[in-house]
């Protein structure tokens, strides 16, 4: 309605904080950053993106994991799994996580997010260099024999609609910052990579 837009124009600002990004990423002695882990369901996000974590955790970095099992008993509890709520589920996580950029943490995200728009639309909410896509690169056949769910299974019956690489597309990184074969390389190695890259990066 248009007497709320104009309500929200007129009554809501934005308040900036005293205490910056810049003296928080300070205190924390780094940078904060979004890793977002894309791939199909299998490909081995959650698992490598809580390695992480764990890496970082042990060199004194403040760090949160956004997953997205445990995302949609919460925060987005309310979505489905249609077209449009996938979008905004990636759209509320992307805000989500600009709040803990601007914290000072480093937000490690482990969703499919399978539509290329979602993703640049998170990438687009940040400063460049803030948003790094990780692509866990793994084919569908060691996807399906990781599936312990058994949820590829019923999407083959038909039992589950609109599921990512059987009866709906998923869209590969056109630019992603790292790519990562889940399928063939170790976890060790696999969190290694993210770590010497961070590093390179200065983060």
């Amino acid at each position: 309605m248009q007497w709320m837009k104009n309500m929200k124009e007129n009554n809501v600002v934005w308040h900036n904080s005293t205490v910056t990004r810049q003296r928080r990423e300070a205190q924390n002695g780094h940078n904060s950053i979004i890793l977002w882990f894309t791939g199909l369901s299998g490909a081995g996000k959650s698992t490598l993106a809580h390695a992480v974590e764990e890496e970082l955790h042990s060199m004194g970095c403040k760090t949160f994991v956004f997953d997205g099992d445990n995302v949609r008993h919460g925060l987005n509890s309310d979505l489905g799994f249609s077209k449009e709520d996938r979008s905004e589920n990636i759209r509320r996580i992307g805000e989500m996580c600009r709040l803990f950029i601007e914290a000072g943490v480093i937000a490690l995200t482990a969703f499919i997010s399978p539509f290329q728009k979602d993703r640049d639309i998170v990438r687009n909410m940040v400063k460049d260099g803030d948003f790094i896509e990780i692509y866990c690169d793994c084919s569908i056949e060691t996807c399906e024999k990781r599936d312990v769910k058994g949820a590829y299974a019923k999407a083959r019956k038909g039992d589950i609609p609109e599921f990512t690489g059987i009866s709906s597309p998923y869209e590969k990184p056109e630019n992603p910052e790292l790519i990562i074969n889940t399928g063939d390389t170790s976890l060790a190695e696999s969190v290694g990579k993210v770590i010497e890259y961070l590093k390179d990066k200065i983060y």
